[in-house]
């Protein structure tokens, strides 16, 4: 018998589950959406929301409604080598390949690059990376409840510091919206969408999916469709946050142009923001709250990275992989932020297809009896058309023209598939190839099923 749970119960967790997904760095994409989308915010930040809040709360419910142990146990449904390689993939692109350096690259541009010259900018970053690591390191050797109780302490500290300056922008904007760039003028809600993409959320909500489903049985909720029903609730609470925070940041980015200029990111919208309407104390404020916010967010990073690969590789000790991991965070922090989102805007191309096609494979599951058929040729489909939008995406970013090859196979999606050019290629050809193979495993009349659990 499942315990009742009050709205406070859900509450919590959903406060729990919004402090997991929201790194500090997450800040910065909708200031840099507002101030790109211009008068065209509203349907930019729609796009955005759709991914960077809807896939997170789906992935969330996948774990879930999958009845997985965990990531590696969901996608190992394809084959375990696949699900081996791909759970890697999305650790270290949550960890010491992109997230966990921008924990430091976004401290930095928040918090310290505006008390900096710019003819410091280079050994500041270095001497400031250096402090960042340092810490992090020392406590992720040692993790303890300490580092949780922060974060209980910093969610709320951010949320009333950008609350104040969020209401303060629309009772007082700095300006009126711009014109949108390009990218914004035709395609402003795609955009927004793929924009979604560099939260990195939905891939993070498949490792975290696990954590939520603990905390809401730890509250008396066991049977599976009270532990689904329990983790929607907390999942909306998180979600509604969210959206607001995003929505409001994007507002604020949207009328701060003419006074700001345009800038490569957000962090300086952020921070130039807060100078503005606060001047010196209220830029130090938010600098030393989203400093600390995100000096957790990496020390959550780098233990659960840690954790996951010592124990693929038990020889390689937990403490060894903290040091890598550190080191490797601190060189690529020094790319600099714009340098760090450039690059990893390829791979989420890459991965963000594969994770939506495997949330969706997640809820269809027992329609086609869990039939590894359709997880394979899924998988594949959307697999030889991300792989394109990643290469192509990584030679655009780097301003080199597509190899021969690679232009042919990028004509002939963009002449047969619809939706390629906005990012979503991908789509039709996934969904069109679940049905097929839906319809064959159902005919069969002896249909492997993978585990014994999609039995029970």
């Amino acid at each position: 018998m499942d315990s009742k749970l009050s709205f406070k119960s859900y509450a919590i967790v959903g406060m729990m589950l919004f402090a997991l997904f929201f790194g500090a760095g997450n800040l910065i994409f909708p200031a840099q959406l507002g101030q790109y989308a211009g008068t065209n915010v509203w349907i930019a930040i729609f796009g955005f929301l759709i991914t960077g809040v809807g896939l997170p709360l789906l992935g969330i419910l996948a774990i879930g409604y999958s009845k997985s142990n965990d990531l590696q146990d969901l996608s190992s449904r394809v084959h375990p080598v696949y699900g081996l390689i791909f759970t890697a993939m999305l650790y270290l692109t949550i960890g010491p390949f992109f997230a966990l350096p921008r924990t430091g690259a976004v401290s930095y541009e928040v918090g310290i690059a505006p008390f900096v010259g710019e003819g410091n900018a280079v050994i500041g970053l270095l001497v400031f990376s250096l402090i960042f690591f340092a810490v992090s390191l020392v406590v992720s050797l040692n993790p303890s409840k300490m580092v949780d109780s922060i974060g209980k302490i910093l969610s709320p500290a951010i949320l009333l510091t950008l609350g104040a300056l969020l209401v303060t922008a629309f009772v007082n904007p700095m300006g009126k919206q711009e014109a949108p760039q390009p990218a914004y003028a035709n395609d402003a809600f795609f955009t927004g969408f793929t924009e979604g993409y560099n939260t990195m959320d939905a891939l993070a909500s498949l490792v975290f999916g696990i954590i939520v489903i603990s905390a809401v049985r730890k509250l008396g909720v066991n049977s599976p469709k009270g532990v689904l029903a329990a983790t929607l609730k907390s999942g909306v609470v998180a979600a509604a946050i969210l959206a607001i925070v995003y929505t409001g940041i994007a507002l604020l980015g949207s009328t701060s142009t003419g006074t700001l200029g345009l800038l490569d990111t957000g962090g300086p919208v952020l921070s130039g923001a807060s100078n503005h309407y606060f001047g010196t104390f209220g830029a130090t404020l938010l600098a030393v709250i989203i400093i600390l916010a995100c000096l957790t967010t990496a020390i959550g990073l780098t233990v659960a990275n840690a954790e996951f690969f010592h124990k693929l590789t038990p020889k390689i000790s937990y403490k060894t992989y903290v040091v890598i991991f550190s080191v490797f965070s601190l060189v690529v922090t020094n790319a600099g932020l714009s340098n760090i989102i450039t690059y990893s805007i390829p791979v989420l191309m890459f991965l963000y297809p594969l994770a939506i096609v495997l949330i969706i494979l997640a809820f269809l599951s027992p329609l086609f009896r869990h039939a590894q058929l359709v997880y394979v040729s899924t998988i594949v489909v959307t697999f030889f058309i991300s792989i394109i939008d990643g290469l192509k995406t990584l030679t655009s970013s780097l301003g080199v023209a597509n190899p021969t090859w690679l232009q042919a196979v990028v004509d002939f999606y963009t002449a047969s598939l619809p939706l390629y050019n906005n990012g979503l290629g991908w789509l039709l050809p996934a969904l069109i190839v679940i049905a097929i193979t839906t319809v064959i495993a159902r005919s069969k009349k002896h249909v492997k099923v993978q585990t014994a659990q999609h039995n029970a």
